[in-house]
């Protein structure tokens, strides 16, 4: 009888000890092979050096152009403070759209009280001035629940 029992435990504890072990999910996949790192070769490098001192040639040109523009009408250059940075990003044509927000219903005979537009729960607004944006303290979903006092 005892062999038996022993038996059985050491299967059970084998079993344990197995499933234990962390399964690999990725066993079965192929591994993927990364692409090698492009070398330029000297002609390669030499081109690509060559270009990068003609745009820097044709940048300093325009700044001097523009610096003797600035000067030839007897006005001094333009002076801008060593300490900021300035760069020449293109400025957005059309203006930033704003988002437009929903506006709240009032509640029937319970004044300073509107229904949300987003659950349609009841929300206290008293003492708040008509087309507040305020945020529904109510809203559980992505982002912030925000809506217009009507």
């Amino acid at each position: 009888m005892n062999s038996h029992l022993l038996t059985g435990f050491t299967a059970l504890g084998c079993i344990l000890l197995a499933s234990c072990h962390p399964y690999n999910e990725n066993q079965d996949k192929k591994p993927v092979k990364q692409p090698e790192p492009k070398t330029l070769t000297a002609a390669e490098q030499k081109k690509a050096k060559e270009e990068r001192d003609s745009m820097k040639q044709k940048e300093a040109a325009k700044k001097t152009e523009g610096q003797d523009l600035a000067g030839a009408g007897g006005m001094p250059p333009e002076t801008t403070p060593s300490t900021s940075t300035t760069t020449d990003l293109p400025k957005p044509t059309t203006p930033e759209k704003k988002p437009e927000y929903k506006f709240a219903s009032k509640v029937p005979g319970k004044e300073g009280f509107v229904f949300s537009p987003y659950n349609n729960k009841v929300v206290d607004v008293r003492d708040i001035p008509s087309g507040t944006l305020v945020q529904d303290p109510t809203y559980t979903g992505e982002g912030k629940g925000y809506f217009r006092v009507p």
